[in-house]
This record gives structure tokens, sequence and C-alpha cells, in this order.
């Protein structure tokens, strides 16, 4: 008796421990504690610091001459009589650090790029499942709704059965009714329980969660329609893609890389001091001194090559992207279209009059008025239209959310 109590009182407090959750409240707790969006982040910093690297000179090289042996007095580190002090800068030509600083800010814009491509592909990812999550529930009250009926019916008939009233096949028919349910529902239930793991993920909660809708918001998403045309639509993708507008900053960052390679076959300058004792024409002189490569050769010019052939790759790449972008776009508007077609060629009076028949297959059966046969035929039937139901809304709101990811900017009224 105190076990029963006992796992009557945990299945109770797992019941109520689920938290209902709304889309927004999600998308909240997914900014604030997804953990592979905070760690891109320093993916920006880091390229910040990059920035701040190539701007730094190099350091001036300081140098001290005197005597460490003389072979005539037989002395070492003979430092008085003579000795020289030279300083010495290297003064970067050809642009190198600017084109250098350059690039580090295109890194820098490639990595934001990056973290909007993650941010767009994990906020899609959640919404997503948030909606299939909320659909695959329904879909699971439907079935509780007719197992509650088919359970007591089955009870019933256990009784009669044992009285002889009625012959054992149908008890065992109702039973069958009743073990395809339940193992619908397991199926729909381990399809939600991998998508939790998703979702626990993707938002950092770890509490069990029930996604939330009105039926309003519910009929609204369904009913939501593209406003611009399928041409307008992939011009409106073009300029807000994140992964497009990323092949177009590499094309920035590929020739940016170029200029600076190139640069780099630019000779240096190296000038400075030097002040001489009296190893020098004059005692205690200062002299200047300048020096320079001898350009015999452009001692970059494979990186050169290699800079160049990286912007034509890069040009290349994103003319195949926008092409698989456009094509993309172009099948996931005809697969929202025809999820929402076929959803809305069911009229409201026909789903009406399937549940008003259903209600009265039921009434009927227990007046005797139907026969088992007929009873769990239509039952069946029933069954798997509701499902199928649930399911075309649901893929009607995710090819939505699929269309919404590849425009990454409101289209739907």
């Amino acid at each position: 008796m105190n076990r029963i109590i006992l796992i009557t009182l945990f299945i109770s407090s797992a019941v109520f421990s689920q938290q209902k959750i709304t889309l927004q409240e999600a998308e909240q707790a997914f900014i604030t504690n997804n953990l592979e969006l905070l760690a891109q982040q320093y993916n920006i910093s880091a390229a910040e610091a990059e920035i701040v690297q190539a701007k730094i000179w190099e350091l001036p090289q300081a140098s001290f001459e005197a005597n460490a042996f003389n072979p005539e007095q037989k002395t070492f580190l003979n430092v008085g009589p003579s000795k020289s002090l030279a300083v010495q800068q290297l003064f970067l030509l050809g642009g190198k650090r600017k084109n250098e600083v350059d690039f580090a800010r295109s890194n820098k814009e490639l990595a934001q790029l990056q973290f909007n491509q993650l941010l767009v592909a994990l906020k899609a990812q959640l919404r997503q499942t948030f909606y299939s999550i909320y659909f695959d529930q329904k879909k699971i009250e439907n079935i509780d709704e007719q197992l509650g009926f088919l359970t007591d019916l089955v009870k019933a008939y256990k009784v009669q059965t044992a009285q002889g009233n009625i012959a054992l096949k149908d008890e065992v028919r109702l039973q069958a009714m009743v073990l395809d349910l339940t193992n619908e529902k397991t199926q729909i239930k381990n399809s939600i329980s991998s998508q939790l793991q998703d979702f626990h993920t993707l938002t950092g909660i770890s509490e069990g969660i029930v996604p939330e809708m009105s039926p309003e918001e519910v009929q609204s998403l369904i009913q939501n329609q593209p406003l611009p045309s399928l041409n307008e639509i992939k011009k409106m993708a073009l300029e807000h893609n994140a992964d497009y507008l990323f092949t177009l900053k590499t094309i920035e960052n590929s020739k940016a890389y170029y200029k600076w390679q190139k640069s780099l076959n630019t000779p240096d300058i190296t000038g400075g001091l030097q002040w001489n004792q009296n190893s020098g024409i004059y005692k205690n002189e200062v002299n200047f001194t300048v020096g320079i490569p001898i350009a015999l050769w452009k001692q970059n010019q494979g990186n050169v090559q290699k800079a160049q052939i990286l912007v034509d790759q890069s040009q290349q790449n994103t003319a195949v992207l926008k092409q698989d972008l456009e094509n993309k776009i172009t099948a996931a508007y005809q697969n929202w279209q025809n999820n929402y077609e076929q959803y809305f060629s069911i009229q409201q009076s026909d789903l009406n009059n399937l549940n008003a028949v259903y209600k009265g297959m039921q009434d009927n059966f227990r007046k005797g008025n139907v026969t088992l046969i007929d009873f769990t035929d239509f039952t069946n039937s029933y069954k798997e239209t509701v499902l199928r139901i649930d399911e075309i809304k649901k893929q009607v709101v995710i090819s939505a959310e699929q269309l919404n990811q590849l425009v990454q900017t409101p289209i739907f009224n």
C-alpha cells in the first residue's frame, strides 16, 4: 500500500514539475543560456584582439658595442676607452600595416556574420522544435481521449465475457485497438522525448516543459501567407540571408588578404642612430643608419598567388551558394504551399461532422445500435484522420518556419 502511495506521489510530482512555456519565453531563455551561442561570441572578441595586434609597431632595437678582450694588455672587458651605442627601428613600407589592419577588421566582420549564422540556425531549430512538440502533444491528447473511452469499454466487456454474455473475440478485438493506440502514443512520446533533449540544450532549461499556445495563435500561424511574390522573396533573401552575406564578405576578406600579401613584396626600411666614443672619425660622433633589403626577387610571390586563388574560389563559392539559396527558397515555398493547400482543402464543416459522427458512434455503440465491427472500423479511421490533421497543421507551421529561416526577414502577414 505504501509503495503504491509513493509511486502515485512520484507521478504527481513529475506532472506538476512540468513548466508551461511560451515561444517568447523559450527564445529569451535561448538568448540568455545557450552555451554554443555564448561560446561563439568569443570568436568576435578574438577577432577584435587581432585588430589591436595588427596596429602594434615592431619594437625598436638597441645595441651596445665595447671591447671584450684587449690583446695588447691581455685584459678582458676593457669598456672605458672605446664603446658605441645604437638604436634602430623597422619602418614598414607599401601600406603593410594598414593592409594587415584592414584584413583583421574583415576577419572581425566575418566572425560577426558567423555568429549571425549560428544564431539564425539555432533559433530556427528552437522554433521548429517548439512547434513540433506542441502539435505532437495535441496528438497525444486526442489518443488519450480515445483510450479513455476504449479502456472503459474493455473493462465492461471483460465483465460481460466472464459472465458468458459476450464472445471473447469481441473483447480481444477491443483490446487490440487499445494496444494499437497505446503503441501509437508510445512512438509519439519517444519522438517528443528526443525533441525535448534538443529543446533543453537550446534553452538551457533543465526542468520539464510544455509548449503553450492559445488557439488564436495556432490558427494565426496556420493561416499566415507570404506577402511578397516568390521572386521578391528571393531578392529579400539575397539581402538578408546570413549564409549568403557571409560568402559575399568572404570575397572582400580574400581581396583584403590578397592586398596585404602583395604589399609584403615591398622591402621595408630600417633606420636608426649610432653614437661612437672613439671608433669613428670624430670623438663622440653621432651617426644615422639606413638599411633596406635588395629586391632582387619578389620574396612573397607564392603567397600572393595563393591569395589570388582564394579570391577566385570565394567568388565561385558565392555564385554556387546564390544558386543553391534560390533553389532552396523555391522548394521551401512550394513545400509550404502544398501543406497550406492540403490543410485548407479540408472544410471546417467536415471536421465538425467527423467529430459529431464519432460521438454519435460512441453513443449508439453503447446503446447497441452499432455493431462492433462497424464501431472499430470507424474508430480506426477516426484515429488516423485526427492524427493526420494534427500532422498537417504541424507541417504547415514548420514549412513556414523553414521558409523564414532562408529569407531571415518578415514575409508573412
